[in-house]
């Protein structure tokens, strides 16, 4: 059974032969769909520099989708505080959540959003990587503009991202609920969620500890399309794996005939098995038991899968067999 809140964030992999701007068009008919399924939110990543992601600003990508939803929440999965001012990242959210009421989640990260180091120093106008204090003191200004400077109305709801114990120790002095990125670096997760909930401190944000945990998820009629589906990411993985960032994001045919090392396959293999991919009831099965292992309030999907229409319908048969099994 899985009886707790379904999302999905979306990174906007730009697919081989296409155009960025058509992934961006994408964007809208995606956020539609999942708010036709009964999704709870949809969030977007910053990324920056990648031949693979789209480099759409979140903020941008949510005041477009938001015009054409009417229900399903939005917000950023995230956006990365050491490449913003924070009183820029008040006003732009605090206006969102006015123009949209009870729609919008501010999701703070702390990454570049690229592996290109001469990148992310433009980025931050030639500084370097942030300190823990720095993150820090740009997370509390952000929510502090909020609240004292820029507040139109209903707030958006804040939300730290982590996949250390060092984002989750700051989420939990802060009393904000948390976004495990248990799709990067599903190792740490156990640790990241004893670290939130033991010091966890209630504030205006949030009574509670409360957990959001990203997975990724790709889901097909069989075990065969299944593994079909996911072998851009595969590939991209792969690259990874190698120090390599500037993989495009090929199609499932070209991913098929990929040479992966032996290495390669048993890593791809070990990190498949903490994430959720095969059949509807393989799927949701996996994130029942990760719900249950980790005591998840919410669960958020990733599907980076190449085609639009398969994004969707993996979407679509996760949440009609989680509703199904729920009913019965």
């Amino acid at each position: 059974m899985l009886d707790i809140p379904l999302s999905a964030l979306e990174v906007a992999m730009v697919q081989t032969d296409t155009r960025a701007v058509d992934t961006l068009r994408d964007t809208a008919a995606f956020a539609q769909g999942l708010e036709r399924l009964g999704y709870h939110r949809i969030w977007y990543a910053e990324h920056h520099h990648s031949p693979a992601i789209g480099a759409f600003p979140p903020v941008v990508l949510i005041a477009h989708s938001a015009a054409s939803t009417s229900v399903i929440r939005l917000g950023s999965g995230g956006v990365l505080a050491p490449n913003h001012a924070p009183i820029m990242l008040a006003e732009q959210f605090g206006t969102l959540a006015a123009l949209h009421e009870d729609r919008i989640d501010l999701g703070v990260g702390r990454g570049p959003g690229t592996f290109d180091e001469a990148i992310a120093r433009a980025l931050r106008r030639g500084a370097g990587p942030t300190t823990d204090a720095e993150y820090e003191r740009d997370v509390d200004s952000i929510l502090s503009f909020l609240v004292d400077e820029v507040a139109l109305g209903p707030l958006p709801e804040p939300w730290l991202l982590a996949s250390s114990t060092s984002g989750a120790a700051l989420a939990a002095k802060l009393g904000l609920p948390i976004a495990v990125a248990h799709h990067i670096r599903p190792d740490n997760t156990r640790a990241v969620l004893e670290c939130y909930r033991a010091g966890f401190t209630p504030s205006r944000w949030c009574e509670r500890p409360r957990v959001l945990l990203c997975v990724e998820a790709v889901c097909a009629d069989t075990e065969e399309e299944a593994a079909w589906r996911v072998g851009p990411m595969n590939v991209v993985k792969a690259g990874l794996l190698k120090g390599v960032s500037d993989m495009p994001f090929p199609t499932p045919a070209q991913a098929a005939a990929h040479p992966f090392t032996e290495e390669e396959r048993g890593a791809l293999a070990h990190f498949r098995t903490r994430q959720a991919v095969g059949t509807p009831e393989a799927v949701v099965h996996r994130l029942g038991e990760l719900a249950r292992e980790t005591g998840a309030d919410e669960l958020m999907l990733t599907t980076p899968v190449y085609d639009l229409g398969d994004r969707l319908r993996s979407y679509e048969l996760i949440k009609k067999y989680s509703e199904a099994t729920t009913a019965s």
